[in-house]
């Protein structure tokens, strides 16, 4: 089970702190699974969940290993400008789903993102995607098994088969047993031990640099290039780390790839379609917001502190070429500099939280797709609820599986974060466009949406691939020669987002679109929405939604 050289291990307390986790994650499975007699139960959670619970699952959905990991990674290699990520690179779009997209979803009781694309579009284009998210699932499941097995390997020298196998298969159990209802309560237990084990490296690190100022000169003195401003550095391609101007930034990234993942991924959408009615499914969003603008002071700031106090972190092909660290390995190893017995056990829970919540996600958000979208449609006789469940049931196990193979294809990438970003460009950037039309213009048809999601994910895959073939292509993609990797994605997903428009929009024109009276609730011209008039003004979503926009743009302002 252990390795030597870890940099430390857990002692009595750590390990029974480590050991109550796992027993009470599957003590909820366990408890919950009495409730989850139905189809709607175990991929619906009922439809029962508050907008306080939908809106924490909602967001610690997204706040998985790959979270903790990766951003800490990418701003070690990228500085603050990894902070675009959570602020124009998911507020914006959160509350763009809660108010214009969210009462679509919810009227049409999809059980899917490609189950409204079935009710707008028809079976081809609710087959393309839902086959799309699948791939996108298992491979995004990986990232969270090898993130979590390279925190335990590098602190406490555990074997990383060993760490894959348990937790992989107690996120099994659990979601397998209590469907999404058991995922969406354990996510907002995780929320809750990831904000307070994850929470002390910041606090801590702060204190050892002597403050934000003083973090910001060693910075300085390490390293050159502007690490530690949002906005000035990115006036031109070659003043900042990234190698990306702003129009990759505002365009690529918060029209195009935020827009996409927080509007259209099921993974996170579906935690909202579980809330109790519509208020609150346009309320789970916005408060999601509120706590995602606070997040980078747990996932960003320690990949800062890195920069000022641990200077000389390389790519993971550089570290396992020279037996060095890479800065993928750079929360660990802040870990292993502040924490000590006691305070290390309840860091470790925190992210093996961080990683059951982002496999319970993948997993769950798979299931539901699977059953509903590829393998219902596949049986042409009726089936009994119960059916479903089973299948539901098996589905899950079967995807924790595959997800494990996946885990390794991650060491093919400089940083975690990179290989995400590339997923998303393939497979949610082009999505976007294909919901964003079918919501909002009624002229759009079934063969328009089809070849539009067609065309703009072949054609992202395909520019992905010229660049590996032809180097110089990215001078084309991402409009300069030494755009970075993550730059490359922020434009690949623009332009394929602009060529699924384009299509999706020519093909319409040239075909028969559906009669109005087929639109209703799935397109806004066609639907009456329900009025919010008789709620306080203290009771409306879009209240809400304009006080955390004041302050994402506060933020910006302030770290410009």
């Amino acid at each position: 089970m252990q390795n030597p050289g870890s940099l430390m291990s857990l002692n009595g307390v750590d390990m029974a702190i480590v050991a109550l986790y796992f027993v009470v994650v599957l003590a909820i499975g366990f408890y919950l699974k009495r409730f989850t007699k139905t189809g709607n139960d175990f991929f619906m959670a009922g439809r029962e969940m508050t907008s306080w619970v939908a809106g924490l699952s909602f967001v610690a959905a997204n706040l998985g290993a790959l979270e903790l990991m990766g951003w800490a990674a990418s701003s070690y290699q990228y500085g603050i400008l990894a902070a675009h990520w959570y602020w124009i690179g998911a507020i914006p779009a959160m509350l763009f789903l809660a108010i214009v997209m969210m009462p679509f979803y919810y009227i049409s009781k999809t059980h899917s993102v490609p189950g409204y694309l079935q009710l707008r579009y028809g079976n081809s284009s609710r087959s393309l995607s839902a086959l799309c998210f699948g791939v996108m699932t298992v491979l995004m499941s990986g990232i969270n098994m090898y993130s979590m097995a390279l925190v335990l390997k590098v602190v406490l020298g555990w074997d990383i088969h060993f760490s894959i196998w348990v937790s992989s298969i107690t996120v099994a159990l659990y979601v397998a047993l209590g469907g999404l209802l058991s995922a969406i309560f354990n996510e907002v237990l995780q929320f809750v031990l990831i904000w307070l084990g994850a929470l002390l490296i910041p606090i801590i690190g702060l204190i050892e640099a002597g403050g934000w100022g003083n973090m910001v000169a060693k910075i300085q003195q390490n390293f050159q290039g502007d690490y530690t401003h949002l906005w000035r550095s990115i006036g031109s391609f070659s003043d900042n780390p990234m190698g990306i101007h702003w129009t990759g930034i505002v365009f690529g990234l918060g029209a195009v790839l935020s827009m996409g993942y927080w509007t259209t991924d099921f993974l996170v959408v579906q935690r909202v379609l579980a809330a109790k009615d519509l208020r609150s499914a346009k309320m789970a969003p916005i408060i999601g917001a509120g706590f995602k603008m606070m997040v980078p002071f747990i996932v960003i700031l320690p990949g800062l502190l890195g920069l000022a106090v641990m200077p000389g972190l390389v790519g993971e092909a550089e570290a396992l070429a020279t037996g060095g660290h890479s800065y993928n390995e750079v929360l660990p190893l802040m870990m292993g500099r502040y924490l000590g017995p006691g305070l290390l056990g309840l860091g470790i829970t925190a992210l093996i939280a961080g990683f059951m919540s982002g496999m319970a996600g993948n997993v769950s958000a798979f299931a539901t797709v699977w059953t509903y979208d590829i393998y219902k449609p596949l049986r042409k006789k009726p089936l009994s609820d119960g059916h479903f469940v089973s299948v539901g049931r098996w589905c899950t196990i079967l995807g924790v599986l595959v997800s494990i193979g996946t885990a390794y294809l991650v060491m093919e990438f400089a940083s975690i974060m990179d290989y995400v970003q590339a997923l998303f460009s393939f497979f949610i950037a082009p999505l976007f466009p294909t919901v964003l039309l079918g919501m909002l213009w009624k002229r759009t048809t079934s063969a328009g949406g089809f070849w539009g999601l067609l065309a703009g994910t072949v054609s992202s895959i395909g520019m992905w691939i010229w660049v590996k073939v032809d180097p110089s292509a990215l001078r084309i993609i991402a409009l300069s020669p030494g755009a970075k990797a993550m730059a490359e994605n922020m434009y690949r997903g623009l332009w394929s987002c602009l060529i699924c428009a384009g299509v999706t929009i020519a093909v319409s024109l040239l075909t028969k679109p559906k009669p109005e009276s087929a639109l209703n609730g799935l397109v806004r011209s066609c639907t009456v929405l329900p009025s919010e008039k008789h709620l306080t003004l203290f009771r409306r979503p879009a209240f809400w939604a304009g006080v955390v926009f004041v302050v994402f743009v506060f933020l910006n302002v302030l770290f410009w």
